[in-house]
């Protein structure tokens, strides 16, 4: 067979020609040039991160004493070098055989070099065999061990050891490699299919080779980055921008048209939240010019990202992530899979306008014009592909010229029903978000009817006295509607006037989440009957520790019913009756 792969074709022979390894290669150099040389190596990492490689190169380098060139040495040391897979060689017999080898010296060179693979797969009886060996071995041996698990090997073969953590190898490291290979085999790789090559390996070099070499059979010496995206059955970048822009103008039905392209291309929707996930999350990476080496991406997708970074909002984005946070967690639970996700996404294009304050104030054309106006401008708008899905389904966004001078973002306050409300954060929480979009955007009729009964015949002033006329209102408003459960909550109990604050005072926890979901209905008549722009209502817990509940037994209660009702006691004592056990 002619054909080699290239993990194998091209696998490195001097420390140089190891990628993404520089602090290990340089102390490995300069222990074998200064002859400061331990008994025993322990190389620990992820898979496919050169340490075998580095055992197989410094095996070589110890007989020869020589760290350069050594691919140019033609002296053969193989008989040398022995290479034991301890997945296969774990057994106590295995280990005896292995220290009986260790006793004969070598017969050409200094040194005999044992590299054995996967050492984690060891039994505790083999370690406990290889312990005393691998301690004070002839001065002729030297081992070196692998292993991708080294929390699996026992303390006393670590303390024995001289260890190297290799790390993953980055993603630009790998591309730089990747390159360099694409040119020696004359292929014209884009450097944009590249990154998503080793994005997709994941820190290991030999799966970043073992795909390139899958792509170039797919896609022949052109490999361009849509042949990347097909052949590897990625999510396409473009997506996720086109959502973005959808969930930004509120776009509902678009971003969820998009999402039923996606799951029909054949992507699990737990795929589609990752990736989500990670958009947001890298559009908050270009939020700051500090952070903006985390983003591991080619220059066209990087400037895409920060085109669309500059007119997303913060707040909306951190709020995005939660959402996308908690469907991801509970994905594996749903029963019905696509309406979490597509419940997901409602909830997202209802953010933008809760930060504004549009879903419960006023119109929100003024607002919603001016992003339209940044959105047109983002280049990403017809970088999908070009098929008649694509041209029903995303609408192109229609683009124009601007001006190097970007009018910035201005910032908008939201109402402040919203804002005022005491809590700890400045950020509006996950559970609040829910419950004010349930409550807003679906306006149920008792809050219409409240409204109207709020309006009064005159300017009222703000004092104890109107305050509690008000209230009374309000509870007959309530009564009207025969809203029950709020009603029989604050029935009993008049709010207090703080200077300019409303104090409603709650019983329990409960009573105050209660109350907590009808806040704005609450402060919205107060504001209109008593004609107060800036009213503020708060929610103040006073348990009523005489209210607690008390656990009695079976006795106890039988006991108090017949203390309560003397009629059943007279009937007990007439029939003489007692409780059943």
């Amino acid at each position: 067979m002619s054909y080699i792969v290239s993990a194998r074709k091209y696998r490195p022979q001097t420390f140089e020609d190891v990628v993404g390894q520089e602090q290990i290669t340089t102390t490995l150099k300069r222990s074998i040039e200064n002859d400061h040389l331990a008994q025993a190596f322990l190389f620990c990492g992820p898979r496919g991160v050169g340490k075998t490689t580095c055992a197989r190169i410094m095996a070589k380098a110890v007989n020869t004493g020589q760290t350069e060139k050594l691919d140019e040495i033609e002296e053969d040391f193989s008989f040398n070098i022995f290479e034991l897979d301890a997945a296969s060689n774990n057994k106590v017999d295995d280990m005896h055989q292995l220290i009986a080898q260790v006793r004969i010296p070598p017969q050409t060179g200094k040194y005999k070099i044992y590299i054995i693979d996967e050492v984690h797969m060891l039994s505790q009886a083999a370690f406990n065999a290889f312990l005393k060996t691998l301690e004070e071995p002839p001065p002729y041996a030297i081992f070196i061990l692998a292993t991708t698990e080294k929390h699996k090997i026992l303390p006393t073969i670590l303390s024995r050891c001289q260890i190297y953590d290799f790390k993953r190898i980055s993603v630009a490291d790998i591309v730089k490699h990747l390159q360099n290979i694409a040119q020696k085999e004359q292929i014209d790789a884009d450097e944009s299919a590249l990154h998503i090559i080793a994005e997709k390996a994941d820190g290991a070099l030999r799966d970043a080779l073992s795909i390139f070499d899958r792509l170039v059979s797919f896609s022949g010496e052109q490999l361009s980055y849509e042949a990347a995206v097909k052949g590897l059955n990625v999510l396409d970048h473009d997506y996720f921008f086109k959502i973005t822009e959808y969930l930004l103008l509120s776009d509902l039905s678009n971003a969820m048209l998009a999402l039923d392209e996606i799951l029909n291309n054949g992507f699990e929707a737990d795929h589609f939240i990752y990736g989500l996930s990670s958009h947001f999350r890298n559009l908050l990476v270009c939020k700051d010019p500090k952070t903006i080496k985390l983003l591991e991406l080619s220059e066209r997708i990087k400037q895409l990202y920060f085109e669309q970074a500059e007119m997303t909002p913060q707040s909306f984005l951190v709020n995005a992530l939660s959402l996308a946070s908690d469907a991801d967690v509970n994905y594996a639970a749903s029963i019905n899979k696509r309406l979490l996700t597509e419940g997901m996404l409602m909830k997202m294009a209802f953010l933008i306008n809760l930060s504004q304050g549009k879903a419960i104030f006023g119109d929100e054309s003024a607002e919603k014009k001016k992003l339209e106006q940044k959105l047109k401008a983002n280049p990403v708008a017809n970088t999908l592909p070009d098929n008649d899905t694509n041209k029903e389904v995303l609408a192109p966004i229609e683009s124009k010229v601007i001006d190097d001078k970007k009018e910035p973002i201005e910032k908008i306050v939201a109402p402040e029903s919203i804002i005022d409300k005491p809590k700890k954060s400045s950020h509006l929480s996950l559970e609040k978000l829910e419950m004010e979009i349930e409550t807003e955007l679906s306006k149920p009729e008792i809050e219409k009817v409240i409204e109207k009964e709020a309006k009064p015949s005159g300017t009222l002033e703000l004092n104890e006295e109107n305050l509690a006329s008000s209230w009374q209102h309000f509870l007959e408003s309530l009564a009207k509607e025969n809203n029950k459960s709020l009603l029989h909550s604050i029935n009993d109990k008049n709010p207090r006037l703080n200077g300019e604050l409303i104090e409603l005072i709650a019983d329990s926890q409960v009573e105050s989440s209660l109350i907590e979901k009808n806040i704005l209905t609450i402060t919205r008549f107060l504001k209109t009957r008593l004609n107060v722009s800036d009213l503020k209502v708060s929610i103040i817990v006073e348990e009523d520790e005489t209210k607690q509940r008390i656990i009695l037994n079976q006795k106890e209660k039988f006991q108090r019913m017949q203390t309560s009702n003397p009629s059943l006691k007279l009937l007990v004592e007439k029939l003489d009756l007692e409780l059943e056990r």
